[in-house]
């Protein structure tokens, strides 16, 4: 019950309710109570006051008559019984019960010289009131205590009547209460309630669906939306992972179907046939196949490297890394492939003067190594493709530079970034082509071997280390004329530790 939207809400709604009333309840408890007391002291009081005048002088002594006139004050359905005693200065019991019961401590006040008490008289419960009055003659003065007492029946039927009308009311306001808020919660979470049976009732694998929000209360809002936009997510990473899916097979067929036509010419030849053969076409085989495992493998690769990017670094920790070491370990592994097509590959480094005198005068963060004030050019991040990033931008560059060209890997330290960039004086890109080379296996042309996964991966990467990738013409008037060039940038803010 307690996992009940609907019964929490109306445990925060009548629960203080009830408090409430069962306050008001006992409030009105108590003025009954003191209106019942006002009243019964009161009529005491009179009764008293009816009895001291009725105490005459006869025959040099004090008497007391009761009159009914004092009796009938204390008439109700209730049959309340009343005793009452008159008693002089020395105890004498002029009127009414004897050994009547007294206060304990006699404190008379007010203008009545009266004081009310309760008792227990007979087994039974009474409210009394004592007062005095004094007798004057010729021969002095006489002291004569009036007590009336009475039973507390009609006193309590009284609190009964006059509090028992306003607990109904107040009863009736909580049964109202309860039956309102339960129809009104039943209304208003219909709304609610029919977007989850539209939830229910979508097939398991579809996820092209959306809330309509309009029918839902405005604090609900945002839940739809919320979940709407996931939905959007979900649809959004179904279709990459099926076009992935898609490319990835695509890619992948060409050189399994190299593989399976050579092999199934090889296999289809008689062994005199074969034997026939000479070394030059065995050769030319194994280098066709050579070729499409080796097109399979750096596929594999890259696909393996992409998703490790989309994967994202949630669970890593930030570290710092020295992008400088990197970039001059990558420029050492890619000269082999450079010398091979004549290509000039250099690197640029560069340090800005406000940066450099920053990092003397900086002091290391809580949790940073003091090595990073020396070393201008590291990045704190929990990506650990950073190395596949830098690679891919100087294997496309490479790719695609016409023998004798130039290539540039360089690396900027400014006061709140870094930018590293790759420049080429290749063929470059078009303008209107440079979002789409950022989509995975889109290639602009097919002449030079590659998976179309480089720029992707770059992406991938570069977004999950925060830094913002950019594609922009590097024409210099000291390149060789073999077109515009590219220029390939990516910059790393600071502070961005990539902790998404």
């Amino acid at each position: 019950m307690l996992h009940s939207l609907r019964a929490r809400l109306a445990l925060w709604l009548l629960l203080p309710l009830a408090v409430l009333v069962a306050l008001c309840g006992w409030f009105a408890h108590e003025h009954a109570e003191d209106a019942a007391d006002y009243v019964q002291d009161h009529d005491l009081l009179s009764s008293a006051k009816i009895l001291a005048d009725r105490l005459i002088w006869e025959d040099g002594d004090v008497h007391a008559s009761v009159p009914p006139s004092a009796l009938s004050l204390f008439m109700s359905p209730a049959r309340d019984h009343v005793y009452l005693s008159v008693t002089d200065a020395q105890g004498q019991l002029l009127a009414g019960q004897q050994d009547f019961p007294r206060p304990q401590q006699l404190l008379l006040s007010g203008s009545d010289n009266a004081q009310w008490y309760d008792a227990v008289w007979q087994g039974q419960p009474i409210r009394a009131v004592i007062t005095r009055r004094a007798m004057y003659d010729v021969a002095g003065a006489r002291e004569i205590t009036i007590v009336v007492g009475k039973t507390t029946h009609s006193r309590n039927d009284m609190v009964q009547t006059l509090w028992w009308p306003t607990m109904e009311y107040l009863l009736w306001a909580l049964a109202v209460a309860v039956l309102v808020s339960a129809t009104a919660l039943t209304l208003e979470l219909r709304p609610l309630l029919r977007m989850a049976r539209q939830l229910a009732a979508r097939p398991a694998r579809e996820v092209d669906f959306h809330l309509d929000s309009r029918q839902l209360h405005q604090e609900l809002r945002p839940l739809t939306d919320t979940v709407n936009q996931f939905a959007r997510t979900i649809r959004a990473q179904v279709a990459r992972q099926r076009q992935f899916i898609s490319d990835a097979a695509h890619q992948l067929r060409t050189p399994l179907a190299i593989q399976a036509h050579t092999l199934e010419q090889a296999l289809g030849q008689t062994p005199a046939a074969l034997a026939e053969l000479s070394i030059a076409q065995r050769l030319a085989i194994l280098q066709r196949l050579q070729r499409s495992n080796q097109q399979l493998v750096n596929v594999t690769n890259q696909l393996l490297t992409l998703a490790q990017a989309e994967a994202g670094s949630s669970t890593q920790a930030p570290q710092w890394v020295d992008l400088r070491a990197l970039c001059l370990q990558c420029l050492e592994t890619m000269a082999p492939a450079a010398d091979q097509k004549q290509i000039d590959l250099g690197w640029e480094e560069k340090e800005e003067a406000e940066e450099s005198e920053a990092a003397r005068n900086a002091t290391p963060a809580k949790g940073t190594a003091a090595a990073t004030d020396a070393h201008p050019f590291s990045l704190l991040t929990s990506s650990r493709l950073l190395p596949e990033l830098i690679a891919n931008l100087v294997d496309n560059a490479i790719r695609y530079t016409p023998p004798q060209g130039q290539v540039t890997l360089g690396l900027h330290a400014q006061p709140d970034s870094l930018l590293l960039f790759v420049e080429d004086n290749g063929p470059g890109i078009p303008t209107q082509s440079r979002d789409q080379v950022l989509e995975r296996f889109y290639r602009l042309t097919n002449d030079t071997p590659g998976t179309g996964l480089g720029l992707a991966i770059v992406q991938e990467v570069a977004q999950a280390s925060g830094g913002t990738l950019q594609l922009a013409d590097a024409w210099h008037p000291s390149h060789p004329p073999f077109g515009p060039g590219l220029r390939i940038s990516v910059r790393f803010a600071r502070t961005a530790a990539c902790m998404q």
